[in-house]
């Protein structure tokens, strides 16, 4: 909505009002009054101007046909201005007509605003649709809207409808299948390898987008966002992310690791481009290598197949696991009895599906009555869609129990 300049059946006196109301030392009332049209608010009271200069009173003067005082400050009556506008002739529609043949149309703030939040409502057009098409996005989308991220990293609703346009895109691509280089990803679906670099804003909405998709955890640092890309099949460092494993059979190494019952280490080069071959009928899947490196000690060959998540699932870990699933063999899980432990398997489960193994409430409890006291437990409390009364246990008896305080129990397994 504008403000229009010489309308109506009584036109500006452009000449005069520029001798009168246009010269410079009347500047800052020209624009005080602009802002009150600019933000509707009635062209009456007082403005004042601190300190003003002897042209700048002179000014007032002339405009108000008589001195408008001699204190520190000058003051000016708005309504006053507007019946000296009135009379004269200059502007018989009064200042608010006065002002806009001087400086131009005038924007008004509040459609002005409601219009760019109309423009940032629509630039998330692409990301809406695209939740459509692909539910687990749903809340994503929701989120995406209301956390500022998009507006920080964007600036305008323009700049952000080509940002969510473009990440839109990516996702939509993916999970890629085979898992493909980044680069080589970005190049195909963008034009440019280095489109998905880090540190671009599109890198980061796409990253936070993967998480939905695949479920990967929150986390920071460049090891981090390898792991993620690789949860979606984006590979950027294919032999860096790793995963213990023993006894497992399939390729000629890993077969003449598992006759000397010695454990594996397997990178995600290996995975994707050699998978071993579907062996195992059972998998068993701990937390910690230490109850790998025990269970070779203990039963060398003769130990059931083993994996270690070493922490967080890796893109390896979860490449691994889910080469095995797809092969036709049930996983075994066991963590740590402590909320990171159950974050941990829980993100293992939206990527593979497993079996608790020893890892339910009634474990828990059985733990907490061998041996001594096991340290407090701390941090912020977590679900275990498995086992819906493993959370409370936790939180009824306080107490961690890492997997080396039950060992004998999971060795007596492996055996």
């Amino acid at each position: 909505m504008e403000l229009t300049a010489g309308t109506g059946p009584a036109p500006v006196d452009a000449v005069r009002l520029h001798r009168l109301l246009g010269v410079p030392e009347l500047a800052w009332l020209v624009e005080r009054t602009r802002r009150r049209l600019a933000a509707e608010q009635p062209l009456t009271g007082a403005v004042t101007l601190a300190r003003p200069t002897p042209d700048q009173r002179r000014a007032a003067e002339r405009l108000l046909g008589r001195a408008p005082g001699d204190g520190r400050s000058l003051t000016v009556r708005l309504e006053v201005v507007d019946s000296v506008l009135r009379r004269s002739g200059i502007s018989p529609d009064g200042l608010a007509a006065a002002i806009t043949a001087l400086t131009g149309p005038i924007t008004l703030l509040g459609p002005a605003r409601l219009a760019e939040e109309a423009a940032w409502q629509e630039a998330y057009a692409p990301i809406d649709e695209l939740a459509e098409e692909r539910p687990p996005l749903k809340a994503w989308a929701v989120r995406l809207r209301g956390d500022g991220l998009v507006r920080r990293l964007a600036g305008t609703p323009a700049a952000a409808r080509i940002l969510l346009d473009r990440a839109a895109t990516v996702l939509r691509a993916l999970p890629a299948e085979p898992p493909v280089s980044l680069p080589a990803f970005a190049a195909r679906v963008l034009d440019g390898s280095h489109a998905l670099d880090d540190g671009t804003a599109l890198a980061t909405v796409a990253l936070s987008g993967i998480r939905a998709l695949t479920g990967f955890p929150d986390g920071t640092g460049a090891a981090w966002r390898r792991d993620a890309w690789a949860s979606a099949g984006l590979l950027r460092d294919e032999l860096s992310s790793t995963v213990l494993a023993l006894n497992l059979r399939g390729t000629p190494a890993l077969d003449w690791l598992a006759d000397a019952g010695e454990p594996a280490v397997l990178t995600l080069r290996q995975l994707v481009r050699s998978p071993p071959a579907p062996h195992a009928e059972a998998v068993h899947v701990c937390e910690n290598p230490a109850v790998l490196a025990a269970a070779a000690d203990a039963h060398g060959q003769d130990c059931a197949p083993l994996v270690c998540l070493q922490g967080q699932p890796s893109a390896a870990a979860l490449a691994l696991l889910r080469h095995l699933h797809e092969g036709g063999a049930t996983v075994h899980y066991h963590g740590d009895f402590d909320w990171g432990g159950l974050r941990i398997a829980s993100v293992l489960l939206r990527s593979v599906p497993w079996r608790p193994w020893r890892f339910t409430a009634a474990d828990y409890r059985a733990a907490c009555l061998t041996g001594p006291a096991g340290p407090p437990l701390t941090g912020r409390p977590a679900e275990a869609p498995w086992d819906l009364e493993l959370s409370d246990a936790l939180a009824e008896l306080g107490i961690r129990v890492e997997e080396e305080r039950v060992l004998p129990a999971l060795l007596s397994d492996l055996g």
